[in-house]
């Protein structure tokens, strides 16, 4: 399944609404897109993760190395609606909290 990235800025929320499969072939477009919103001059950068159906470790890793410059930015970073299955994913690598994802 292809890969498709929305953005919505705001002055408040960078949002990016992500649908599809993310792994190893299109992680570069996923974190491309983040990059691009964390240089944006917004408090706050949102992943919409309600189209997302599979992500696999490389992608995760995406998301752990942008929650990490978010960070070092003082921006907010957060991952919401993630389906119940890359949710668990991310339980199961331990890094949930990390990356702040939260479930539908």
């Amino acid at each position: 399944m292809e890969l498709s990235i929305q953005t919505t800025p705001s002055p408040e929320t960078y949002g990016i609404v992500v649908s599809g499969e993310i792994d190893i072939s299109n992680a570069d477009q996923l974190r491309n897109a983040i990059n691009l919103a964390l240089e944006q001059p917004t408090d706050r950068v949102e992943l919409n993760f309600s189209g997302v159906s599979y992500i696999d470790s490389t992608g995760i890793g995406v998301l752990v190395g942008a929650a990490h410059h978010a960070e070092e930015r003082a921006r907010g970073f957060a991952i919401v609606h993630a389906q119940a299955n890359v949710a668990r994913v991310a339980q199961l690598l331990g890094v949930a909290d990390e990356i702040g994802i939260s479930a539908e």
